[in-house]
């Protein structure tokens, strides 16, 4: 929880575009994966261990936490991997490892990391938690829990004082916003069964994002569904009733991405922040909520419900393949040079056309993704209102631009 005595928002980060535009945009904490054993070991770009201290070093000049993502199903053959990862986080000074596995939460204790229970293990119930105070001071809550089952668990942990290993009463993780998963907190096994690829070690094929027929075996006749994506449920969204998630006593609030693009970190994590903050100014309104609902909708989503948090038992899936989002980005061109003094950026425009009024995407490792409207643009010096396909054109910026950058314009999708 954060000193503030506000809940912790924790954001995805699956690339250092991605780390940057959490750290940029409100993120108290951030948790990440590292080549293998994490449950986007495939889904996304991940970090490697020399990549570690850079992390930690970004994070820390803004006091943002930094958790390890090591929490797939582990083999005999991985346990030298887990100590060489554990250790390298250790003296990077990475805030805790998130894990499930028991040699994992073994080591981690041995080494003296901070631990974050995973989904992974599917905690309901009370008991659960005792049992795993012994290794852990914050554990995320599985998924499918209601609302009211999880008061119900921070109650007792107060009420019965319930301390993980630093002394301190536990505190309780929910996902709060991104994908789910047809499965129970994960556990899918359809992806092995078909590609022998394990969703359990990261590895998912995504099966059930899929398009199928449900046919009568014995009749041969194919049932008519109304939904023609049976098994790929809507993307969890809380902010419409974030308030009374805050009310349940939870201290982290997870927001699931780290195979999303950067601009999906920046707009979920900047809407979040806003929204939390604007609760414990008692200025949480309906008004407010229709507005962030408006921003979390431009960026990929498969359609929005509120996952069982609110007593439902059945999932809403989703009836598009693919996103929903109300806009799009088009790759325009990439940085050329940064002049310092006059603060002006110099792209190469190697797609389409850029013009005035145009609202443009800047993403790179070091820059994260900033995004504005353009109001001003030069081509050879002179001030015009649009660049074509061969310009390089100048653009007036606060921010520095580098030669990894890349330049998009964002249209209606």
């Amino acid at each position: 929880m954060t000193t503030s005595g506000k809940i912790e928002l924790m954001a995805p980060a699956g690339n250092f575009e991605s780390l940057q535009a959490a750290i940029d945009n409100g993120a108290d904490s951030i948790y990440f994966g590292v080549e293998q054993l994490n449950m986007r070991a495939r889904a996304s770009i991940n970090f490697t261990i020399d990549d570690l201290p850079e992390i930690v070093n970004r994070c820390s000049k803004k006091n943002i936490r930094t958790y390890l993502t090591l929490n797939t199903i582990i083999y005999d053959h991985d346990l030298s991997v887990i100590k060489t990862v554990l250790d390298a986080a250790k003296k990077a000074t990475i805030t805790a490892v998130i894990a499930m596995d028991q040699s994992v939460l073994a080591y981690a204790k041995q080494i003296d990391i901070e631990v974050h229970i995973s989904t992974q293990i599917n905690i309901t119930n009370i008991e659960a938690v005792r049992f795993y105070a012994m290794f852990a001071d914050t554990m995320v809550l599985s998924r499918e829990l209601s609302l009211r089952q999880i008061k119900k668990i921070t109650e007792q942990i107060e009420k019965d004082q319930i301390k993980g290993p630093s002394g301190n009463l536990v505190e309780i993780e929910v996902f709060g916003h991104g994908a789910l998963c047809m499965a129970v907190s994960g556990k899918c096994y359809l992806s092995l069964h078909s590609h022998n690829s394990s969703a359990n070690r990261g590895a998912c094929k995504q099966n059930c994002r899929k398009k199928y027929t449900v046919i009568d075996q014995d009749s041969g006749f194919e049932i008519e569904v109304d939904n023609e994506y049976l098994m790929s449920p809507k993307d969890l969204c809380t902010l419409d009733f974030l308030d009374q998630v805050i009310d349940t006593g939870i201290k982290v609030l997870k927001i699931e991405g780290r195979g999303r693009a950067p601009e999906y970190v920046a707009t979920v994590i900047k809407t979040y922040r806003e929204a939390i903050d604007t609760y414990y100014e008692n200025n949480f309104t309906k008004e407010k909520v229709t507005e962030w609902m408006d921003q979390l909708k431009k960026v990929y989503n498969r359609g929005f419900w509120s996952g069982y948090y609110l007593g439902q038992k059945l999932g809403e899936w989703s009836d598009v393949d693919g996103s929903k989002a109300t806009q799009k980005k088009v790759y325009i061109g990439k940085g050329q040079h940064y002049f310092t003094k006059s603060k002006i950026g110099e792209f190469k425009i190697e797609a389409y056309d850029l013009s005035l009024g145009d609202t443009v995407l800047i993403t790179g490792p070091t820059t994260g993704a900033k995004e504005f409207k353009l109001t001003e643009m030069f081509v050879n010096d002179k001030s015009l209102q649009k660049a074509q396909k061969g310009d390089s054109c100048t653009i007036p910026l606060d921010f520095r631009v580098r030669l990894s950058d890349k330049l998009y314009k964002i249209v209606k999708n």
